[in-house]
């Protein structure tokens, strides 16, 4: 059967976040720096489509292209191993330790950064031609994001900050539930269907992603935007990281562990 069953594909989750704690620092940075540019480049495509045709919905459901081809060429964001890494640590994999997921996550931030602001710089030589005019139509869009998700909770206070966190935690919610999706199915098709359902509701409904985040606001500074580094960090990067932690790993990576991997059958079926 090309679908597998809760308790194979949570051993699956297991199985990857402890294959990832021991991988080599040059493997780990080279797929997160992949994945961070692959996704920054579906964040433009989507936008993109967004301004084109005059409706977000359009943007939204053609936005995980790029979550899928990122994850069937086994590169790594730093929202999909949130959920996995700690899994490896709870299951007490052997050699497993509270080091070796840190240290998995701050390469895999430190890759995603690196892949998404590189695709930034790229994507603002195409905006201005070089840098020799001022950002196209598309440019202006997308610089205004930061903008809008900066400032704009920050006018707010202490109410905004909770709300950027709590965006941060439906996002990884849903893009972590792709992350599981592509373990239920062993066919590219159902993978690509378990995967796309979520993250579309995640870009659909604007929540905030820590890495399509290192894209729209580096991208922005580089083209002007009324925003300052700081803001970025304070008033997005930070609220953003720690919501998607928490969001992916307590409803999705402990919810399916709990119920699928350590729950005893109840009875005997014969």
């Amino acid at each position: 059967m090309a679908y597998l069953m809760p308790s194979e594909f949570v051993t699956k989750m297991v199985d990857a976040g402890e294959s990832k704690i021991f991988m080599s620092t040059r493997d780990t940075l080279i797929r997160a720096f992949m994945a961070g540019a692959i996704l920054a480049l579906a964040a433009v495509f989507a936008v993109s489509v967004t301004v084109q045709t005059g409706y977000a919905i359009i943007g939204a459901i053609l936005f995980p292209v790029g979550f899928c081809m990122l994850y069937l060429l086994g590169y790594d964001l730093l929202t999909g191993v949130f959920v996995l890494a700690p899994l490896a640590l709870i299951d007490k994999r052997p050699g497993v330790t509270v080091n070796g997921v840190l240290r998995n996550w701050g390469l895999v931030f430190v890759g995603n950064f690196l892949g998404a602001l590189t695709v930034a710089f790229l994507m603002s030589i195409v905006f201005t031609y070089g840098f020799s005019t001022e950002p196209d139509k598309l440019g202006k869009v997308i610089s205004n994001i930061g903008v809008a998700r900066t400032h704009g909770y920050e006018q707010y206070g202490a109410a905004g900050m909770l709300t950027l966190f709590v965006r941060g935690v439906l996002c990884n919610w849903m893009v972590s539930t792709g992350v599981v999706g592509a373990m239920i199915s062993t066919s590219v098709g159902g993978k690509v269907i378990a995967m796309w359902m979520p993250v579309m509701v995640f870009f659909a409904m604007a929540f905030e992603h820590s890495v399509v985040n290192m894209f729209l606001f580096p991208v922005g500074l580089m083209l002007g935007a009324d925003f300052s580094i700081m803001d970025y960090i304070i008033w997005n990067e930070i609220p953003t990281v720690l919501g998607n932690l928490i969001g992916g790993l307590t409803f999705t990576g402990l919810t399916l562990y709990t119920t699928h991997l350590k729950t005893a059958p109840k009875r005997a079926f014969k």
